[in-house]
């Protein structure tokens, strides 16, 4: 039997056992001697919008959703936060009496590590997003929350890049590949959201960051590995730069605070204790 009266949050996605976010949010329940659980629970996509009906009855306060399951989120949500609704993605979920609210945090995460990591970002006027996967429409929405006035965004597959764009207005353009060198030697940021490995594991080509203005600032989303060669060359050519571990971090604080009534900090303790699983390579 499940003590319903212990709050219990989870993190769903197929496969789950790799994420991280346990780590995190047991160690904020330890340091604050709260009462409760977070849990991975791995769900396959012919089950998830029963899960996700269940929350309420298996005793969840809420949780985290990632891949492949943030669309079943977005539509088993009876509300959204204005940020979700920004992003068009959901990826932590709460209970506001007996609504299922949807949210999205990788904006806030974005912005709350380079808030930390790396200052003077917002000043930046032109940013260019490399990749246009899931986290870049985040990525997008916190730069024009600080103020940028143009983003653009570079992928190999220009619809993708498109398909991003669309909804943020006419301060987000979308590009291919062959635009890439000239929009970077304009850039003040240059963030990038595109993976360090394909999926068969060989290593992707290292983006040439010749171009870059000798004040411009670079970060990366990709967190494993923390070091990602994108960064490697960056801090090579004396560039001021942050990696992607800290998103990681911040974008949890939110759901922990819905759950749990306690705003945790990220601080250097934490940040060591995830790095240190992340060495394991597990």
């Amino acid at each position: 039997m499940t003590d319903k009266t212990i709050p219990r949050a989870f993190v769903t996605g197929w496969p789950v056992w790799h994420s991280r976010s346990p780590l995190i949010h047991g160690a904020w329940l330890q340091r604050h001697g709260l009462p409760g659980s977070y849990q991975r629970a791995g769900v396959p996509p012919e089950e998830i919008e029963q899960f996700l009906s269940d929350l309420r009855s298996a005793g969840f306060i809420g949780g985290n959703v990632t891949i492949p399951h943030k669309e079943a989120a977005l539509r088993a949500a009876g509300r959204l936060d204005a940020a979700a609704t920004a992003i068009g993605a959901v990826n932590t979920l709460w209970f506001e009496d007996d609504v299922l609210i949807g949210g999205n945090t990788d904006a806030h995460g974005f912005a709350a590590n380079l808030d930390d990591r790396l200052a003077g970002w917002r000043d930046a006027e032109t940013v260019v997003v490399l990749g246009a996967g899931g986290a870049a429409r985040a990525v997008v929405h916190a730069v024009l929350s600080a103020g940028a006035r143009s983003v653009h965004i570079v992928n190999r597959n220009p619809a993708r890049a498109v398909t991003v764009a669309q909804g943020f207005g006419e301060r987000v353009s979308a590009h291919g590949i062959e635009d890439e060198a000239r929009l970077m030697s304009a850039a003040d940021l240059l963030v990038n959201t595109r993976p360090a490995h394909a999926p068969d594991g060989e290593a992707l080509p290292v983006t040439d960051l010749a171009g870059l203005a000798d004040a411009a600032l670079v970060t990366d989303i990709v967190y494993v590995p923390v070091e990602t060669p994108l960064l490697a060359a960056a801090r090579a050519r004396g560039l001021r730069t942050a990696d992607g571990l800290g998103m990681l971090l911040h974008q949890a604080v939110p759901g922990f605070e819905r759950w749990f009534g306690v705003t945790p900090q990220v601080d250097e303790a934490l940040r060591s204790l995830v790095l240190s699983d992340i060495e394991k390579g597990v």
